[in-house]
């Protein structure tokens, strides 16, 4: 029967996971590591609880998870904030500073990391939740609202006998469907719209006066208060509803960006090949298989310290 953990335990955990997030490792100080881990089911238990924190939240306060960590004071205000989050303090005050006032927390639609879902809405349209997303249904007899917190969604609207508008809400601002199929992206306090079929209108939050119309085939970016220059919609925009993500020229550290939001865990780009270039499709809902392929088109390996903790290096 596992014992309770004690203080200093949990402490040294933390201590592990912020130097070891701090940059790569070198190989002396994966093997201290491991020599630590192995010293006690203690220190395994207390690893066990840092991998069980990467899987919950799929991101870490930015404090935490920052590339590089300068100064012995940061250093140690990041153990602090690690430890505070695995003896469960602190927690919750957290993640409700991170969501819409913490309606997030309670949101009615969700999906965890890795987690795609299809919706048929009460009017006939079709929602397609992406990985990590939350959000809640409206509708009422003035209007059908999808209320996004955080996350991705791909709509496809039906038309309405009471001529109800559709509207998606983020935290950055307003979209207002024009009888469409189109995405939006939540994330970080941006924003973005892609129009996949007829048209959407755009309005920061901040701003509801700025009203920007976007056509099939562009894109734009927004927060709360302003709108971005429009785009065109980036090739393979959806894909992921068939679980795919395709890419073309895309630097190798956006990749791995992206390839991070539908795996658990830490994953991490060495800067030293951050701007190799990378094309292709590839299988979401299986990173382990993507990650194994890299080596095979670009001059890289992939280092797995355990199953949630993978980091991707130059040869």
């Amino acid at each position: 029967m596992a014992q309770p953990l004690d203080y200093s335990t949990l402490e040294a955990a933390a201590s592990w996971y912020v130097k070891l997030n701090a940059a790569p490792p070198s190989e002396a100080q994966v093997q201290a590591w491991r020599d630590w881990l192995g010293k006690s089911q203690a220190h395994a238990q207390a690893w066990a609880r840092v991998e069980k924190l990467q899987r919950q939240l799929g991101r870490l306060p930015a404090d935490v998870a920052l590339p590089t960590l300068a100064g012995v004071r940061a250093r140690r205000r990041a153990v602090l904030k690690t430890l505070a989050l695995l003896m469960g303090v602190g927690l919750t005050g957290w993640a409700v500073r991170e969501s819409d006032t913490g309606r997030e927390l309670m949101a009615g639609l969700r999906t965890g990391k890795g987690q795609r879902r299809h919706v048929t809405l009460a009017d006939g349209s079709q929602l397609e939740l992406n990985t990590d997303t939350a959000l809640d249904i409206e509708f009422d007899g003035q209007q059908r609202l999808l209320r996004l917190y955080s996350g991705e969604i791909m709509v496809q609207t039906a038309a309405d006998a009471a001529g109800r508008p559709f509207l998606v809400q983020t935290p950055e601002g307003r979209i207002r469907a024009l009888g469409t199929r189109f995405s939006v992206h939540s994330e970080g306090g941006l924003s973005r719209v892609s129009v996949l079929e007829h048209a959407v209108e755009v309005r920061p939050a901040d701003q509801p006066g700025q009203v920007l119309r976007l056509d099939s085939g562009q894109s734009v970016s927004f927060d709360a208060h302003q709108l971005g220059a429009v785009g065109s919609a980036a090739p393979g925009t959806g894909a992921w509803t068939d679980g795919m993500l395709t890419v073309i020229e895309w630097r190798l550290a956006d990749f791995i960006s992206e390839l991070r939001r539908y795996r658990p865990g830490l994953l991490r780009c060495d800067e030293r090949i951050a701007d190799l270039r990378l094309s292709g499709a590839f299988r979401i809902d299986d990173t382990d298989t993507v990650l194994q392929n890299l080596g095979t088109s670009l001059p890289v390996k992939v280092r797995y310290l355990t199953r949630y903790w993978v980091s991707v290096e130059p040869v």
